[in-house]
């Protein structure tokens, strides 16, 4: 047995019966169809940053996949002195939280 639902349109104020959208002025009203429609634009946002980076690689990676040798050893060395920073840094923010910790 179906529940009825009765739904205030927040835009006219219809009261409309087992509807997705207003009857008076086709507002969206159903707040699961809201949810799907919100995890979608959120899903496609994130299918959109994925397509941007790939498109789109920061100077290390550009510089690792060049044809010309000397650019490529270049971006290798860059990489790795991102890398050795990194891990340098990495390294400090655990001592200082073991020492904090006591």
């Amino acid at each position: 047995m179906a529940t009825k639902r009765i739904v205030k349109c927040p835009n006219c104020g219809v009261l409309n019966t087992n509807k997705e959208y207003c009857t008076n002025c086709n507002t969206l009203i159903s707040h699961q169809k809201k949810r799907e429609l919100k995890a979608d634009i959120v899903k496609q946002k994130e299918i959109d940053k994925v397509i941007y980076e790939r498109e789109n690689p920061n100077l290390t990676e550009r510089l690792k996949n060049h044809s010309n040798i000397f650019y490529k050893i270049i971006g290798w060395i860059l990489y790795s002195a991102f890398t050795i920073v990194t891990l340098i840094g990495a390294g400090l923010a655990w001592l200082i939280a073991m020492v904090a910790a006591g």
